[in-house]
C-alpha cells in the first residue's frame, strides 16, 4: 500500500510539473493557442492543442459553424442526410472566395470539423509551403470526394469509413496559380520540389486532422491523401503516415 501511495504522489508531482511546464511554454512564447483550454481560433497559427481542439468538434455542429462564422469562413450549411451508420448532420459546403483555394469538384461538402481543418490547413499550412517551394500560391485542391456511404476499403464488413458520416475528404492533386498541377500519383516518389511540396503539406495536416494517410500508408492511398477527423482524435488518438 506504501508503495502505491508513494507512486501516486510522484504521478501527481509528475503532472503538477506538467502542468506549470506548459504554462511557462505559453506565457514565455506569448502563445495562448498552446494551452489546452483556450478556445480554438481559426485566426490564429497552428498550436501545440490545435488538432485535438478541431477533433472535439465533431458533434458539435453550432459551435463549429461559430467558429468558421468568426473566421469569416462562406459557406452553406447542408441538411442532414443518410441513415444509420451512414448518416451526417453537420456537412457544409464551402462557396468560391476570392483569393481563398477552391476545391474541384466544388459540390463537396465535409463535415464541419474537416472543413475548418482544411482552412487551417490552407492558411498555416498549404499557401507558405507553395510560397517557399514555388514562389506562388495554390490556385484550387482536386479531391476524390467526401461523403460515401461505404465500410473501410470497401469492403462488404468491418468498421464503417469516416467517408460514411461526411467526416473525411480525400485530396488528390494541388493546382498552382500558374496552371501547373502536382499530383500525389504522379509526384509523390520523386525528389525534386513537388516532392517537397506534397511532404511538407502532409506533414502539416498531421497537426490538424485525427488520421493522415498518404501513398507512405499503404497501395490504396498512393493516388490521394486521406483526412478525417475521427471522433478518437478528441481523446488523443491520432494517426499519421
Amino acid at each position: 500500500m506504501r508503495r502505491l501511495h508513494l507512486t501516486l504522489r510522484r504521478l501527481l508531482w509528475l503532472a503538477a510539473f506538467a502542468c506549470l511546464a506548459l504554462l511557462a511554454y505559453g506565457a514565455m512564447r506569448q502563445r495562448p493557442q498552446d494551452m489546452p483550454w483556450t478556445p480554438l481560433d481559426l485566426d490564429q497559427p497552428v498550436g501545440l492543442f490545435t488538432g485535438r481542439k478541431l477533433a472535439a468538434l465533431t458533434g458539435d455542429a453550432a459551435g463549429c459553424r461559430a467558429l468558421l462564422d468568426r473566421a469569416g469562413v462562406d459557406y452553406v450549411a447542408m441538411k442532414a442526410g443518410g441513415a444509420d451508420q451512414c448518416r451526417y448532420a453537420d456537412a457544409v459546403r464551402l462557396r468560391a472566395e476570392a483569393g481563398a483555394i477552391g476545391l474541384v469538384p466544388a459540390a463537396v461538402a465535409p463535415s464541419c470539423p474537416v472543413v475548418a481543418a482544411l482552412k487551417l490547413w490552407e492558411w498555416q499550412v498549404v499557401q507558405p509551403a507553395a510560397e517557399r517551394v514555388y514562389g506562388q500560391p495554390v490556385r484550387s485542391i482536386r479531391h476524390f470526394g467526401s461523403y460515401s456511404c461505404r465500410r473501410i476499403y470497401g469492403r462488404g464488413q468491418g468498421d464503417f469509413s469516416e467517408h460514411a458520416t461526411a467526416d473525411a475528404i480525400d485530396v488528390a492533386a494541388f493546382v498552382l496559380k500558374d496552371g501547373r498541377q502536382v499530383s500525389v500519383l504522379k509526384d509523390w516518389k520523386g525528389t525534386g520540389k513537388d516532392a517537397d511540396f506534397l511532404r511538407a503539406v502532409r506533414d502539416g495536416a498531421c497537426g490538424l486532422f485525427s488520421t493522415v494517410l498518404s501513398p507512405d500508408y499503404n497501395a490504396a492511398h498512393r493516388d490521394h491523401f486521406h483526412l478525417d477527423q475521427a471522433e478518437r482524435g478528441a481523446m488523443g488518438g491520432r494517426a499519421c503516415r
